[in-house]
Parts: C-alpha cells; sequence; structure tokens
C-alpha cells in the first residue's frame, strides 16, 4: 500500500491536465480566445504527469526488487552485483526520460519548433561543440554505464584507492563515494577506475587473508608459536577456520621476522583479528620466552678476550 502513496499526485496532476484540455472547452467554462493557452497548460501538466509516473514506477520497482536483495548477510555478492547494476540503469532511464519530457514541452510551442528545425540543419558543427565542452562529463557518465556492465566495483566493495581504505557506499553516473574508515567520504570520478589501478578486496568474495608480522630473537621457539597461534585461532569467532600459517619469512643478523597468516570473512573482521592475534603472540613471548625478545649484540674486547653483550644488559648497567 505504501508504494501506491507515491502515484497519488501524478495521477491527480494528469486528471487536472486533462480538464484542462478537454472539459474547459466542451463546457464552455472559460473564454474563447483562453482555450489556446489552457491547451498548452494542460499538455505541459500532462506531459509532467507522465514523467513524475514513469519516474515513480521506476522507483517503485526498484525497492521492490531490491527488497528480494539483502545485502546485509554474509554473502552478498550477488545482492551487491543487482544493487549495482540497477542504481546506475536507474540514474540512465530517470535522464533519458526528463530529457524526452524537456522536448516534448519545448515542442508544444511553434517558435521553439522552429529554432529546433534550424539547429537540427546545424546539428553537426553544434554536436562537435557541445561534444567538446562535455567531454569529460560525457566520458564520466560512459565510465557509469561501463560499471554497471564491467562491474569494476559494486557498492559495499572494500577497495584501497590513493592510499585510503574504505567502502564504496555510492556509485552514481558521474562520481563514485567512498566511506574511508574514519567515516571520511572520498569523491572520485567514475572514470578513475578505468585509468588508474586500484585494490578491491571484495571482487570475488568477501573472504580475505590477514598477516601479522613478529620480530624476535634466533632463541624463540617456532614450533611454540604455532601452537599458540592455532590455539588463539580457534578461540575468537574472528577467524573463519580457513587459513593458519605461521612461518619464518626472514632471518637478518638481529632476529628473525615471523609470518603469521589467517583468514576472516571480510576485512573489517580481518583487521580486528589481526590486532587480536598481535597482541597475545607478543604476550605469549613476554611471559614464556622474555630471551627471545629482540636484542642487538655487541662484542666488547678486553684482555684478549670477546665477550657478547645484548644492550638489554647493557640498558640494566653492564658495561
Amino acid at each position: 500500500m505504501k508504494h501506491f502513496k507515491r502515484f497519488i499526485l501524478p495521477v491527480l496532476l494528469l486528471l487536472f491536465s486533462v480538464f484542462l484540455k478537454y472539459f474547459l472547452e466542451k463546457y464552455n467554462l472559460v473564454r474563447e480566445e483562453s482555450y489556446p493557452i489552457f491547451d498548452i497548460l494542460g499538455s505541459i501538466l500532462l506531459i509532467s504527469g507522465v514523467t513524475w509516473i514513469l519516474i515513480s514506477s521506476l522507483r517503485t520497482l526498484k525497492r521492490v526488487l531490491i527488497y528480494k536483495f539483502d545485502t546485509s548477510v554474509e554473502d552478498n555478492l550477488r545482492s551487491r552485483k543487482f544493487q549495482t547494476q540497477f542504481n546506475i540503469l536507474e540514474s540512465v532511464f530517470i535522464v533519458v526520460i526528463i530529457v524526452i519530457a524537456i522536448g516534448a514541452v519545448l515542442m508544444l510551442f511553434d517558435d521553439v519548433r522552429k529554432l529546433g528545425i534550424s539547429l537540427f540543419a546545424s546539428a553537426g558543427v553544434a554536436g562537435l561543440i557541445v561534444g567538446l565542452a562535455a567531454q569529460k562529463f560525457i566520458g564520466a557518465v560512459i565510465a557509469g554505464l561501463q560499471i554497471a556492465i564491467t562491474q569494476p566495483i559494486r557498492l559495499d566493495d572494500v577497495v584501497i584507492i590513493e592510499g585510503e581504505w574504505g567502502r564504496i557506499e555510492e556509485i552514481t553516473l558521474t562520481y563514485v563515494v567512498v566511506k574511508i574508515w574514519d567515516l571520511r567520504r572520498l569523491i572520485v570520478p567514475t572514470s578513475y577506475f578505468f585509468e588508474k589501478p586500484f585494490q578491491n578486496w571484495t571482487r570475488t568474495s568477501a573472504d580475505i587473508l590477514g598477516t601479522v608480522f613478529i620480530y624476535t630473537d634466533y632463541h624463540v621457539s617456532f614450533e611454540a608459536l604455532r601452537e599458540e597461534l592455532t590455539r588463539l585461532l580457534n578461540s575468537t569467532p574472528l577467524w573463519n577456520k580457513k587459513v593458519n600459517v605461521l612461518q619464518v619469512t626472514d632471518a637478518k643478523q638481529n632476529g628473525v621476522e615471523v609470518r603469521a597468516l589467517m583468514s576472516a570473512k571480510d576485512a573489517s573482521t580481518a583487521w580486528d583479528l589481526r590486532v587480536y592475534i598481535r597482541e597475545k603472540l607478543i604476550e605469549f613471548i613476554q611471559k614464556n620466552y622474555p630471551e627471545s625478545l629482540p636484542k642487538t649484540r655487541i662484542l666488547v674486547q678486553g684482555d684478549g678476550q670477546k665477550t657478547e653483550v645484548a644492550t638489554e644488559e647493557i640498558s640494566k648497567g653492564g658495561k
């Protein structure tokens, strides 16, 4: 019932236009010389009413269809794909409907109709001038249509653009709104996504891998770290139980680099999981392997003997 409320005003406008065009003259309600004025006014209102009904019908159809495609569920790739296409195509149809309606209203006037014919005769030159003046705008509109068809991005996609992490909040024909993690909005033209590289973390799936790097001394037990990582992942609902890997990815003179690799259902969950694992692994090393915390060693030579001293010991007063 709520969808029909939006049609009440345009239908009343249509009825009023019919009254102006036909009933005034039929029942002689106004002077005869005023008929042409009311006839044109009725035609304008008729075109406006039809335009209003078409746009309202399009938006009602969108609401009904989008209701069936819920993007709040975890596996919402199909829903986001549909909503992206429909939002852009809706904008295209609305622009086309309005342009046709304006053209139909202007053609009601003889002077405008004659002017239109003369412009049509010189359409080549006029089209060239308009094309050059609106080159960027036309390019942005075409890029918007390309996004609807090829979909390099969709609504609610997680992207890295201009060094910023955010989600696609709105897609129009000419620009895209990216909601940055700190609630700022980044506005970029639609053509940007076909001219410059960017990262899309949810292009085919919302699942994503997260990494945590830990730097320790050579004395740390890697097997103990693997067991602790597994225990931590099993204890948190942030992990989606798909990827659990711990590897030594680098070894330098002052220590080793350990990488923990884990998976989560989406980017925001992966961030929380990485923070949690990083904190807990550091606490684990502090409590169980304090001697494996990173150190910088130096050699102190005296009386023909070499002594290895860690900077941690020097800081306590050792020489």
